[in-house]
């Protein structure tokens, strides 16, 4: 057995599917170098984990590859909605939603739009780009792992030649699935009400379904009939389907009891069709639980992904969380390479990202229940449904690397509101350059914090910003927006308060800003702080800020 001799980098990741290249994606755009480790040899084939939301669309612009991700998903771009029958032939049918976003009103929130892309059709894509920009290993096994006050070392293994290699890293970002071997090793527990329903996910071809299902182009629909019980998801609306069939090892079933012949009888009575033309070409188990890791970090280890949480699929919260855990990580892992960034910005990682998780698995599977799943027999709670928006894009921070946050607020609210407070995303405004081109505040905001100021009586915030920059280190970049400034902000429309970014005043009214006021964003979009009006030491208030959200 040949072992290489010690390589050094400054992150490791293991874990090369969704989260794994994601954070690899958003390491390399931010110029950090890194390797990620892939135990399989390829990208996932089983089209699972498909809906992609707002804030993670949201990502992928900043990441210059969401155009990319579209086309790859342009075969489903026109599936929308849950449908709910008893069989797919049968007149008694119900639209749980139809639309995701009826009448294009989420235009207001933001520059990105929802996308259904498949894991099988999205890995491809984030693989691609992540190779352009860091090192990406496939076949390739984390073996072991050690860590002490300087960085981890750890062995890895090419799984087709049986090389071993030792890899120094100052950090390893552990993204190795739910059954995740490194927390395992660092004896991280796990909190929550564990496993709540089991399916196995059967793919098969049938070109008759076609026929059934008709001009239905669903995301995915939930049959109840007692013999065809399950969810049918298209993958390509011609041919090609997925079925989740309810799967109870409680009761002595294992995966092996779903043969072909079983499979097919199922499906066929699901489509109300006893002789469809069924092709079983794969089967795959998978979990539906609410667990959470009870930390984050060991050290120089950070969780992300489904190894720092599991939440059932209904709503789609599990991936783009996970996706969101690596895009706030990665820019404090630049931070802290790149100097400028203190050790307890790497402490809010957890502080900021674990409670999201703990109120976004529970409402994973509150929405399971309102949509009673195949396979989930919970009994139906009361009160109002779970806002999909509002944990999409209305998540906020109550601790970390924050300045001024409400502490009291919750962790999701009830309905989504762009206020431009504290811990909250920065709201979406669209704006135009000197040359005329259009861009959103969003796309400001990627490597450096910036302070956003008025034009018009905020003349004191650029120099603030200067000398600031010049006595931390922290590299502060101030935008002035409106006429005279560096960008102008269209005009904001109108909408019902509460409900989007509107309301007399235009832009700044949109951040919660009197004349004077101004509003520190970090480089992952959110509001690190925010003066509400002029301030009589505008350098003294922005050093406090600047160090706060750099963690120092």
């Amino acid at each position: 057995m040949n072992t290489q001799m010690a390589d050094r980098v400054p992150v490791l990741i293991a874990g090369g599917s969704l989260v794994g290249l994601s954070a690899s994606l958003f390491l390399g755009r931010l110029g950090v170098p890194h390797l990620l480790v892939e135990r399989h040899a390829e990208t996932s084939r089983h089209p699972r984990g498909r809906g992609n939301n707002l804030r993670t669309m949201e990502l992928f612009r900043g990441a210059g590859v969401e155009q990319d991700v579209r086309d790859a998903a342009s075969v489903l771009a026109d599936n929308h909605g849950i449908l709910q029958a008893e069989t797919l032939s049968g007149g008694e049918q119900e639209w749980l939603f139809r639309e995701i976003d009826p009448g294009g009103g989420l235009a207001r929130f933001s520059p990105s739009s929802w996308c259904l892309c498949s894991q099988n059709d999205l890995e491809p894509v984030l693989l691609r780009h992540a190779a352009e920009r860091g090192d990406v290993r496939f076949n390739t096994e984390l073996l072991s792992f050690a860590q002490d006050a300087d960085g981890v070392t750890a062995r890895l293994r090419d799984r087709a030649t049986g090389e071993e290699q030792e890899v120094r890293a100052d950090y390893l970002l552990a993204a190795d699935g739910p059954r995740s071997p490194v927390r395992e090793r660092l004896g991280i527990g796990q909190s929550g009400r564990g496993d709540l329903f089991h399916n196995v996910s059967v793919t098969f071809r049938a070109k008759r379904l076609a026929e059934v299902v008709g001009d239905r182009r669903f995301i995915a629909c939930y049959l109840t009939a007692p013999d065809g019980a399950g969810a049918l998801l298209p993958v390509d609306n011609r041919e090609q389907w997925v079925f989740h069939l309810p799967w109870h090892p409680e009761r002595g079933e294992a995966v092996e009891d779903f043969t072909d012949a079983r499979c097919t009888a199922h499906i066929r009575a699901a489509a109300g069709v006893p002789d469809l033309d069924v092709e079983i070409t794969g089967r795959a188990p998978w979990h539906a639980a609410e667990r959470v890791a009870d930390r984050y970090r060991t050290g120089r280890v950070f969780l992300c992904g489904d190894s720092a949480h599991e939440m059932p699929p209904t709503g789609a919260f599990g991936s783009n969380t996970g996706i969101q855990d690596a895009h706030n990580l990665a820019w404090k892992l630049a931070a802290v390479l790149g100097g400028w960034g203190g050790p307890r910005l790497l402490e809010s990682y957890e502080a900021e990202r674990r409670p999201v998780a703990v109120q976004t698995a529970a409402r994973a599977a509150a929405r399971s229940v309102e949509h009673q799943h195949p396979g989930f027999d919970a009994a139906p709670v009361g009160g109002p449904r779970t806002n999909v928006l509002a944990v999409a894009l209305g998540y906020r921070y109550t601790e970390g690397a924050l300045v001024g946050a409400d502490a009291t607020a919750g962790v999701i609210p009830e309905r989504f509101a762009a206020t431009g407070e504290v811990g909250t995303r920065a709201p979406h405004l669209w704006l135009r350059d000197r040359d005329g081109a259009r861009l959103s505040t969003l796309d400001l905001f990627v490597r450096e914090p910036v302070l956003l100021a008025p034009a018009a009586g905020g003349e004191q915030w650029p120099a603030a910003a200067r000398a600031v920059a010049e006595e931390t280190g922290v590299p502060i970049r101030c935008v002035l927006l409106g006429e005279g400034g560096d960008l102008v902000p269209e005009p904001v429309p109108d909408a019902p308060a509460g409900r989007g970014p509107a309301g007399p005043g235009g832009w700044p009214a949109v951040y919660g800003l009197r004349p004077g006021g101004a509003v520190l964003v970090r480089p992952d979009g959110f509001v690190g702080w925010r003066a509400v009006s002029s301030v009589g030491d505008p350098v003294g208030a922005l050093r406090v800020a600047a160090l706060g959200v750099a963690g120092r």
